[in-house]
């Protein structure tokens, strides 16, 4: 079997799975598949290296995505009137299935999610040596460049239902320290929980935008409810945190500095943890401090057991 098709039949599963879940009333379980195939297929449409799909199965793939949202979102809101149904949802199956050979019209009217632009590791470093020069020779106007979407309401996801003898984490995210934080447009947090290897363990969740800035520090005085029972993550887990902007003159949202949090470090009260210079490295084999300066992220944990 094709790499191609190993991969579509990996989404298809993914599909079902979620779908699976949907119909046993695991909410909870079935948002987390939605929200990670969602980002598989957005990671391919954006992906600009060469690519076993089409420009126009990327276009379905992206409405697919858009599909996964609006369902994962339906289910999240109880008081939706334009909820997306399960067998709204269901109708896409044979699209997911057979993407290479699909020739039809997409059944719903829905357009691609606006897509924040995706850099690669070391790409926002040569973007910005780019920035420099345009600046220095007046090139780079804005007009070139996308319009960004900055993620205002952010995609924070409920707690999970609590198990016995299980316990659920909640990061308060209170702020954080950086030396040009008033210069900052749009500020987010991405948080992700990653294993050893950088794979995804849960859904990754953007904070909305914080609005408060006081002299170095941004606060976003933000919960984050983790998706996973603490007991079910495996040994060498970790949070992290990866502080997010918008670059006017790139026109793109970058990168600026991240953070992490092992599995030893998580018990209830404050905790400041280290920023590291980017690009995010999941794997934490090649760390390096983004200042000497005392600036940090303020989080607030809380444990919850049933």
């Amino acid at each position: 079997m094709s790499d191609v098709n190993k991969t579509i039949q990996k989404w298809h599963a993914s599909f079902r799975k979620g779908t699976d879940f949907d119909s046993w009333g695991q909410l909870v379980e079935a948002i987390d598949e939605y929200q990670i195939l969602a980002r598989q297929l957005q990671k391919e449409v954006q992906s600009t290296n060469p690519s076993d799909f089409t420009e126009d199965q990327k276009k379905t793939l992206g409405k697919f995505a858009t599909c996964l949202e609006m369902r994962s979102s339906a289910l999240q809101c109880t008081q939706s009137q334009e909820e997306f149904k399960l067998e709204d949802l269901k109708k896409l199956e044979i699209i997911i299935k057979s993407i290479l050979t699909y020739n039809k019209d997409f059944p719903f009217d829905v357009q691609p999610v606006p897509l924040r632009r995706i850099l690669a590791p070391g790409e926002e470093e040569n973007l910005e040596v780019e920035e420099e020069e345009d600046a220095a020779t007046g090139a780079g106007s804005p007009e070139s460049f996308p319009n960004r979407v900055p993620v205002l309401q952010g995609t924070l996801l409920p707690r999970l239902p609590s198990e016995p003898k299980m316990s659920l984490l909640t990061i308060k995210i209170d702020k954080i320290g950086l030396k040009d934080a008033g210069q900052c447009i749009d500020p987010y947090m991405t948080v992700s929980v990653k294993d050893l290897s950088g794979i995804d363990l849960n859904p990754v969740q953007d904070t909305p935008v914080a609005t408060r800035k006081e002299d170095t520090y941004i606060h976003f005085s933000v919960d984050i409810e983790i998706q996973r029972h603490i007991e079910r993550l495996p040994k060498g887990a970790a949070i992290f945190f990866e502080f997010k902007h918008y670059k006017p003159k790139k026109g793109f949202t970058s990168t600026k500095c991240f953070a992490f949090m092992e599995m030893d470090e998580i018990k209830p009260g404050p905790i400041v943890i280290e920023l590291y210079k980017k690009p995010t490295d999941f794997k934490r084999k090649k760390l390096q401090l983004l200042t000497k300066k005392p600036l940090y992220l303020h989080l607030h944990q809380t444990l919850h057991k049933d």
